[in-house]
């Protein structure tokens, strides 16, 4: 019988998620308690269970003393991860130590799940095989809880299959297909690489079904919730298990997927009959949503309560009008990563001392951000639904709402408070190309191409944090990255109208694709989607896409997006783009900053460290690596 050390705790805010647990996997003979002892009582058991909330890497606050985190076509950052994906080096992840796919932390240590600070934990391959075995350690010991109550067994092994099945998803969206692991090794590992993708998706979602079954839909109305009462925010729940079970079917039924790697992808073309399961899973979102459990926020005002409108310290997503927070994982106690995750998008001048900064790319806003009108600002201008808006020569007006919400475009007031510098005080973002350029604008933590998204940064009353002169960011808490109920009804959309098409509903909710992407437009105050484009299924899938990029721009799910709907090797997701314009704005010229390497399959999936390969026979490595 395996013996492992271990310091258990029962109460445990999950705010910061502080486990103090040690390593399970190699403990020195000396230091053993006997497995029965561990699992004995609720309390010992949900202290096991506790250390794989600290294995979920938290994206957005997991880099170093900048977060480069977005790694698609929705920013630009020369160097670091980011730097290298677009150069197409896609196995400098294992020698990474500044993003959270990296190998090893910025200290080029594994990571610590006691620290608590999200950097200096395990990142995503490393976190997610130690998650994986902890979890088959519960599951394979459940005999043992034989001390517990039959809703607290339960809910141990809730958590247990959750976590399995998630952090394999996580292996997955990166590496692709892998092995659906379900026992602990003690040597060789001998389950073969699976042949395709949806095999593995398959065998997790059974994972995801007892979890289902297992989990609560809320902590605090459980006997065993009590102890924890108030601070029960981030543990899984039935509603995580749905959509996440809806999540890795849909993926799975996406083309990268569904093609499995061949030559011929088709972007339209999916899995249907895996779609059709993800819709069912997450119309059981949308019913908990119905019943009062999650709330969409109906307008931007409180949309600001999800994305950067809470206390510091406290879980965003979690207002009674702005309930989103479905799952994420923890930023930890550390302030400095949470600022450096709001400010992201904000040149260093502006945002903070310590801060670097992404730049929001000109392809990325001009092809997604359209309208006013609610059209793209193609189909805008081609003519085909009304006269034209978008003037060229005054590209920043009539813009859909949440272009101006979340983007601040050159002359854009920061703040005007008296102690803010003159040069602070409204957005310097122009450059004419020839060497003359705004105090925002530039090649070193500054932005390169014309625009600063702020979209998880704070401001009151229209005055934007600054530094110096108006320092109000360490007031609040940015939003955490994984899933929240605008995702589940871009997800639902998707997988319901490659399903069924755009206007019938899932047999389990009565909502249509087109009315959950209305839903999300009827928030921002932007026009319904155009009948013609409803009616036409391509552009119907085009829109429903634009309408994701939107809706989670810069919250790290545009890579991992492009490369699902297999178009990241399309010249349309490569090229990366500025704006140049002269300060009196007399011309506005699109410029390219980079092309990116993407070929197709290769740089579409993470190539497995050599001796990963080395596994055993069978284990083959990704395409062109």
């Amino acid at each position: 019988m395996k013996n492992f050390k271990l310091r258990l705790f029962l109460v445990l805010s999950l705010l910061l998620l502080t486990v103090s647990c040690e390593e399970y996997l190699d403990i020195a003979p000396e230091a053993e308690i006997d497995i029965t002892d561990v699992f004995a009582t609720f309390q010992s058991s949900q202290g096991f269970v506790e250390e794989m909330y600290n294995l979920v890497v938290e994206y957005g606050t997991s880099g170093h003393s900048f977060q480069d985190y977005t790694f698609g076509d929705d920013s630009y950052r020369g160097s670091q991860f980011s730097g290298a994906v677009d150069r197409g080096e896609l196995n400098n992840w294992v020698n990474q130590q500044y993003a959270y796919l990296g190998k090893n932390t910025h200290q080029n240590l594994p990571g610590d799940t006691n620290n608590a600070e999200a950097r200096k934990r395990p990142r995503v391959w490393r976190g997610s095989m130690l998650g994986i075995r902890k979890a088959n350690l519960v599951i394979a010991n459940q005999d043992l809880m034989v001390g517990l109550t039959p809703t607290e067994k339960s809910v141990i092994l809730g958590q247990a299959y959750f976590f399995r099945a998630f952090f394999h998803n996580e292996i997955m969206k990166f590496w692709g297909r892998f092995p659906h692991i379900t026992e602990v090794y003690e040597g060789a590992i001998t389950t073969p690489r699976p042949e395709t993708y949806k095999e593995v998706a398959l065998s997790v979602n059974e994972d995801y079904k007892k979890a289902i079954e297992l989990l609560p839909v809320d902590w605090d109305d459980e006997p065993y919730g009590q102890n924890t009462l108030g601070d029960n925010a981030g543990r899984v729940t039935k509603g995580a298990a749905y959509a996440f079970q809806g999540k890795n079917l849909l993926w799975a039924a996406s083309p990268l997927m569904h093609f499995n790697n061949q030559p011929g992808i088709d972007t339209y073309t999916y899995d249907t009959e895996l779609a059709a399961m993800a819709a069912e899973a997450f119309a059981e979102v949308l019913k908990l949503e119905q019943a009062g459990e999650y709330s969409l926020a109906k307008n931007m005002e409180d949309y600001k309560k999800v994305l950067w409108e809470t206390p510091a310290n406290r879980w965003p997503g979690l207002a009674p009008e702005a309930k989103e927070l479905i799952f994420a994982g923890s930023g930890g106690s550390s302030v400095g990563q949470t600022i450096a995750f709001m400010a992201a998008g904000i040149p260093r001048p502006i945002g903070q001392s310590s801060s670097g900064n992404e730049s929001a790319t000109h392809n990325f806003i001009y092809n997604n951000f359209g309208m006013a009108n609610g059209l793209s600002i193609e189909d805008d201008m081609s003519g085909a639904y009304g006269t034209p808006t978008y003037d060229p020569t005054k590209p920043f007006d009539n813009r859909d709402p949440r272009f101006k919400a979340w983007i601040f475009t050159d002359r854009d007031q920061i703040s005007t408070r008296g102690g803010v510098p003159a040069a602070n005080k409204f957005a310097q973002l122009w450059d004419d190309g020839s060497g003359n350029s705004g105090s925002h604008r530039g090649a070193n933590n500054v932005s390169q191409t014309g625009y600063m998204f702020k979209k998880f940064y704070p401001e009151i009353n229209g005055q934007y944090h600054v530094q110096q002169g108006n320092n109000i960011i360490r007031r609040f808490t940015g939003m955490r990255i994984h899933m929240r109920l605008t995702d589940v009804y871009l997800m639902y959309a998707e997988s319901l109208h490659v399903a069924k098409g755009a206007t019938t509903a899932s047999n389990g909710f009565g909502l249509t694709a087109e009315q959950a992407i209305n839903t999300l437009r009827d928030r921002a105050g932007v026009p319904h989607v155009h009948p013609a484009i409803v009616a036409d299924n391509t552009k119907f899938m085009d829109e429903l896409r634009r309408e994701r990029a939107v809706e989670l721009s810069w919250e790290a799910h545009r890579w991992m997006d492009i490369r699902r709907w297999g178009v990241a090797h399309e010249d349309k997701y490569k090229m990366k783009t500025g704006l140049y314009f002269d300060k009196d704005w007399t011309f506005f010229e699109e410029f390219l900053i980079v092309e990116r390497v993407c070929e197709y399959p290769k740089h579409y999936w993470l190539p497995f460290e050599a001796n990963q390969t080395q596994f055993y026979e069978g284990f083959p490595q990704n395409p062109g690596w």
